[in-house]
């Protein structure tokens, strides 16, 4: 090997690294260095240099690509930060505020130089206790992460509701370095919630439960009695004659009266004792501890006695009598439901036996299942004898009257009865092997119409509505799958089931399960007749349903109630808040869809647009409306997004 060989790389080398130096430190141009290689080098020596150089430029280059884009990162990372409307809190490992970003200071009322360096224990409101935080970092710690709501307290002491979500950052070693807290203030979408709690479930005039609120009541009622072993005692209460008063001295004494009664009966409760009205004379009292039927009747005719007071109205001193209903739980072991109808039917025997008395409810119990067992095999003949018939009853879009579906509502055409509507016939089945069989069948029929349709050129949409025995029965996503596989004509998406808001919320987990199995599948959910339960917003995003329906209760009543109206509006408000679509059941009048449309609800039934109707009526219907549509005139209205200004079964 000669020496060239072995000399040329290393002085090519390491004359390129002094020549690409002097360049760097001179600032020589790449021109002038050619011309003075190119007299001084040989051609090998002067390639190499080249090549190396090149090299060297293409990292420079690629360098200053890399921190380029890194500045770019930096400067979009602060940028959200910066312009976020959530508020952002970086604290240390050790709990220790170390940044908070613009909207953490317009929402809390701190700036950030007063909260850096301090523990975010600081916005403690006081209304979670020990055992939530001890909760909430356990599983922070488990999981690295943690999403739900808390009260806390602004800088000016007012109470703010976030919904939070906090993450644990970990460093390139796997350490936990940093907590990252993101947080929406929903403090107006709680109060919206307590809005419509405060009228869906408490009595507008005096205050009390109503009876969606009792219902509730009473089942946590049972479950105590049953824990303690103690009795309690279900009351129905209405006042005697109380309609010949109310004519006579006017409504406004009347309600006054109520009012009063109301007070009396809250004197005779002990603590853990609920008193709801349930109708307009007609109050129902829950109460707890009984140690037995005598502690009972001395309970009642105390009640009895004080609602027997003279009571001094506006006009008058007006004396009344009550006839009081009363069965023990759990000598009567019935469900809440049937707690109420039996104090019920005592209330009337009261009332039939002279007033201004209690009776004790008489189960006759054996007669009582017999009647229920003959009535359920008779619906057992109806579907096999296919009595049983499915009508449809349309929705429509408010703003121009266009067809969008149709609810499916189940019927009996009895042969000695004629048609038979739901409430005649569905209580029976409920509870039993035999609704899920029939609910079944509704799911099929209406999928084979729908299919005729989309056959015919009617691609509409359609409602079935499902029971929660049915919903929450073995293998409901796989029948629904099996089902929709027999009409291949009909999209998943074409197909909306309904389900009562109680339903959901009666078994939360297995309700939003099997919910969400079915939307997998394509399929819609609207929740129904909303606002008539008890939930809570919390709940209510756990649910992974598409529309909410207005119970036609508040629809219907809405341009006379301003209880109604503000519950509608509210409904309304909320869907909007949750981006879910919203239809109003019991649209009467071409009122009521236009106030809808003032206040955002866009899709509506009810019998101001259409009865419901069996299938070879609809499509004559749907012909007909389609030409004279006379929701068209509607289409001038300004709907401007605003709410009124007004006060106020299958």
């Amino acid at each position: 090997m000669s020496m060239k060989s072995i000399l040329a790389p290393r002085t090519a080398s390491a004359c390129a690294s002094l020549l690409f130096c002097y360049c760097a430190q001179s600032q020589a141009s790449p021109a002038l260095w050619l011309d003075a290689a190119r007299t001084s080098m040989p051609p090998w020596l002067l390639a190499t240099g080249l090549l190396l150089i090149a090299g060297l430029a293409l990292l420079a280059g690629l360098g200053r690509r890399r921190e380029r884009n890194l500045c770019r990162q930096l400067r979009l990372t602060a940028s959200v930060f910066r312009n976020s409307s959530e508020g952002i809190a970086v604290t240390s490992a050790e709990g220790r505020i170390l940044a908070v970003n613009p909207a953490f200071e317009r929402i809390t009322g701190y700036r950030c130089e007063e909260v850096t360096g301090k523990s975010p224990g600081l916005l403690s409101s006081g209304r979670h206790d020990a055992r939530f935080y001890r909760e909430m970092w356990a599983h922070l710690r488990a999981c690295g992460h943690w999403q739900g709501e808390f009260w806390n307290r602004r800088k000016d002491g007012a109470l703010y509701a976030a919904l939070s979500n906090i993450s644990a950052v970990h460093d390139e070693h796997g350490r936990l370095s940093h907590y990252i807290n993101l947080f929406t203030d929903i403090t107006q979408l709680k109060h919206h919630q307590q809005r419509i709690d405060q009228l869906a479930h408490f009595d507008a005039l005096t205050g009390l439960p109503n009876r969606t609120l009792l219902a509730d009541r009473l089942q946590q009622a049972t479950a105590l009695a049953q824990r303690s072993g103690r009795g309690l005692a279900v009351c129905l209460l209405d006042l005697d004659v109380f309609k010949p008063i109310n004519d006579r001295f006017g409504h406004d004494i009347g309600d006054e009266l109520l009012v009063c009664v109301a007070q009396r009966l809250q004197q005779c409760l002990n603590a853990g004792d609920t008193l709801a009205r349930i109708g307009g004379d007609e109050f129902a009292l829950l109460l707890g501890d009984i140690e037995d039927v005598a502690d009972c009747d001395q309970r009642v005719l105390e009640i009895l006695r004080r609602v027997g007071e003279p009571l001094q109205g506006s006009a008058a001193s007006i004396s009344l009598s009550a006839s009081v209903g009363v069965t023990l739980f759990p000598l009567d072991n019935a469900d809440s439901e049937q707690l109420l109808r039996h104090a019920s039917q005592a209330m009337y025997r009261a009332k039939e036996t002279g007033r201004n008395r209690h009776q004790w409810f008489d189960p006759e119990h054996g007669r009582r299942v017999e009647q229920q067992q003959a009535r359920l095999q008779r619906l057992q003949q109806a579907l096999e004898d296919d009595e049983l018939r499915l009508h449809y009853q349309p929705k429509i879009d408010l703003y121009n009257g266009e067809v969008i579906g149709c609810e499916a509502l189940l019927r009996w055409q009895h042969p000695q009865q004629g048609l038979l509507q739901p409430a005649a016939f569905l209580p029976a089945l409920e509870g039993s092997e035999l609704e899920q069989r029939v609910g079944a069948w509704v799911l099929d029929h209406a999928l084979a119409q729908l299919a005729n349709w989309h056959h015919a050129g009617l691609p509409l949409e359609m409602s079935v509505n499902v029971s929660a025995e049915h919903l929450l029965c073995p293998r409901f996503s796989e029948n629904l799958q099996a089902a929709l596989a027999r009409h291949p004509q009909v999209a998943a998406q074409h197909l909306e089931l309904e389900i009562l808001e109680t339903t959901a919320l009666s078994s939360m987990e297995r309700s939003a399960l099997v919910l969400e199995q079915c939307r997998a599948l394509g399929v819609r959910f609207a929740l129904d007749d909303f606002g008539t339960g008890y939930s809570s917003l919390a709940y209510f995003r756990r649910l992974p349903v598409d529309s909410l329906k207005i119970d036609q209760s508040f629809v219907r009543d809405m341009l006379a109630d301003p209880d109604s109206l503000g519950i509608v509006e509210s409904v309304v408000r909320l869907a909007a808040a949750f981006n879910r679509r919203v239809v109003a059941e019991g649209v009467e009048t071409r009122e009521h869809g236009e106030r809808l449309q003032r206040m955002g609800c866009r899709f509506g039934q009810g019998y101001g647009i259409a009865r419901p109707m069996s299938a070879e009526c609809f499509a004559g219907w749907l012909q007909h409306w389609r030409q004279d549509n006379p929701w068209t005139a509607q289409r001038s209205l300004a709907v401007s997004g605003e709410f009124s200004s007004t006060a106020g079964g299958y």
